[in-house]
């Protein structure tokens, strides 16, 4: 998979907050340098924002 664009297109919320942790899980697992980066042919954020829209990854904004 190369980006969720599905499930960009039907994300009904907060683009903003979306994009803000899939830039910040992004940046972990390249921190990490997770395996599954390798599995997702070395595509960081997509791998992130997959997790993200999948629910792999949890995030909440905090105040």
């Amino acid at each position: 998979m190369i980006f969720p664009l599905e499930e960009l297109i039907e994300y009904d919320s907060n683009m903003y907050e979306i994009t803000c942790a899939a830039s910040r899980r992004a940046y972990q697992l390249s921190m990490l340098r997770d395996e599954e980066i390798e599995e997702n042919d070395g595509k960081v954020v997509s791998l992130a924002a997959r997790q993200i829209f999948t629910r792999q990854v949890e995030f909440r904004i905090e105040e």
